[in-house]
């Protein structure tokens, strides 16, 4: 049994990345004949990656999903550690799935993801969750076939977390929830220790996939008929820094551009990290398309430092401005409230740069103490109600840019990448370029296409069209 160590998992060293295959032995390639499976993602999408490569495996093993809870032999939650929200839900879920154990006792339970290398959530599962049958981590997604094999033969609790800097897995099977869009992962974990931030201690320390595996990836998603690529990590723009002497994110863009994927995206960036060099290659390729989601977090400056975010208000709007000049650009961001220490003098520092950049959206949350990070530690005298009482008032300026940055579009066309079946009846729905969802009328084998939209009617989160030839 390994059970998760905060210190192990803030150390950093200057220790060689192992990287090593996936292999499913073939002991495990027919436990899930006649055998279902639910999954239940949460967070990010490194977690919905993470769960596509869980499918992968399961797949693999033989294994066929459900979507239905009360018909899975093995029910896993995958799970997100980043706000005190993903944490309820997901012990909201194992609630309920107590109740489906006791009606079958049968079925496997397991837990995986970032609350996974948490040691609160551990604790926690050990006092008041002992039905699950096991918990793993973000170091060893790969052990899923040998964990799940042991619990049908052996139904006792194990925890098998570990707080570890981190290696590199590659070739885990993946079964993608797109035929037309993926996700890419380029870079794992992060070294940046924002102090609000869980994630350096979950996803270990920086770590890139080499450059031939990530274009090798790429190369077979292209000929398989992909669209859009997404490259992921923690801190995309971190890529390369740990691996290569001068080979940056620029440089990988410059690459996976030269595969001929249609479609080109990357997220998500941290400020610090962002070069000029990146804002030139975005402006000078056109399937790296023109959208970057850029967190803030605040206007402050004061905030901006206890959060250990290594950039100023300034700084952040001289990078701003350079993206700006990127023709047609779309940027979107991060923005906490109520942050430890936050007077109404910081907070309105935060609505003036919202009033500069004028966002073209934004995620917006009330600060949410993280278990173990410097910040949880901070004195907090701001109220519920003044926390509220800010998003309130910022996220109507945020909704304001939103639907102003959408009214531009109208009677505009743009390349929308039809993804499927709109929630609209009888419509599709897709992306521009610039990352809006458009919902538009459409014959259906225009799914998996990148057709023409002229934009009809703009509201603040979408856009309404109509294909034209």
């Amino acid at each position: 049994m390994q059970i998760p160590n905060y210190e192990k998992a803030r150390s950093r060293s200057h220790d060689e990345v192992l990287v090593r295959d996936f292999k499913l032995d073939n002991k495990y390639k027919q436990i899930g004949l006649n055998k279902k499976f639910y999954l239940k993602t949460y967070g990010c999408q490194m977690n919905e990656h993470d769960s596509e490569n869980i499918k992968g495996m399961l797949n693999a093993m033989s294994f066929q999903e459900t979507s239905e809870i009360e018909e899975a032999d093995f029910i896993l939650l995958n799970t997100c550690s980043i706000r005190e929200n993903a944490h309820n839900k997901a012990f909201g879920m194992l609630g309920r799935i107590k109740h489906l154990k006791m009606q079958k006792p049968n079925t496997i339970v397991a837990l995986c993801g970032c609350m996974a290398q948490e040691v609160g959530v551990v604790d926690e599962i050990l006092k008041k969750y002992k039905f699950v049958n096991f918990v793993f981590g973000t170091h060893n997604l790969d052990s899923l076939p040998e964990l799940l094999a042991n619990s049908f033969e052996n139904s006792k609790l194990n925890i098998e977390v570990y707080s570890k800097e981190g290696d590199i897995v590659e070739n885990i099977p993946v079964t993608r929830e797109s035929k037309y869009k993926a996700y890419v992962n380029i870079i794992y974990g992060c070294d940046k220790f924002c102090t609000y931030c869980i994630v350096p201690y979950t996803r270990g320390k920086q770590r890139s996939r080499k450059k031939e595996d990530i274009i090798k990836e790429v190369k077979d998603l292209v000929k398989e008929g992909y669209q859009e690529v997404m490259l992921l990590g923690q801190n995309v723009n971190a890529y390369g820094k740990d691996l290569y002497p001068d080979y940056e994110l620029a440089d990988l863009l410059l690459d996976v551009s030269k595969t001929n994927i249609p479609r080109i995206r990357f997220i998500t960036s941290h400020p610090w990290d962002f070069s000029d060099k990146l804002v030139e290659v975005i402006k000078n390729h056109d399937n790296i398309l023109n959208f970057v989601h850029l967190p803030v977090q605040s206007g402050s400056n004061k905030i901006l430092k206890i959060m250990g975010r290594r950039y100023t208000r300034e700084s952040y709007k001289e990078l701003y401005d350079k993206l700006r000049s990127i023709p047609n650009i779309s940027i979107t961001t991060d923005i906490i409230v109520g942050f430890p220490g936050e007077t109404e003098e910081d907070f309105l520092d935060t609505l003036d740069l919202v009033n500069y950049c004028k966002f073209d959206s934004a995620f917006t949350f009330i600060y949410s103490p993280r278990e173990n990070t410097p910040a949880s530690k901070l004195e907090d005298k701001v109220s519920l109600e003044e926390k509220e009482q800010r998003l309130y008032r910022l996220n109507e300026v945020i909704n304001k840019y939103s639907k102003e940055s959408n009214v531009k579009m109208l009677n505009k066309v743009y390349n929308v990448l039809a993804e499927g079946y709109s929630n609209k009846e009888g419509m599709l729905f897709g992306y521009t370029e610039t990352n809006k969802l458009v919902n538009f009328k459409g014959d259906p084998d225009n799914i998996g296409k990148i057709v023409k939209v002229k934009i009809t009617d703009a509201k603040s989160f979408s856009l309404d069209g109509e294909i034209v030839e």
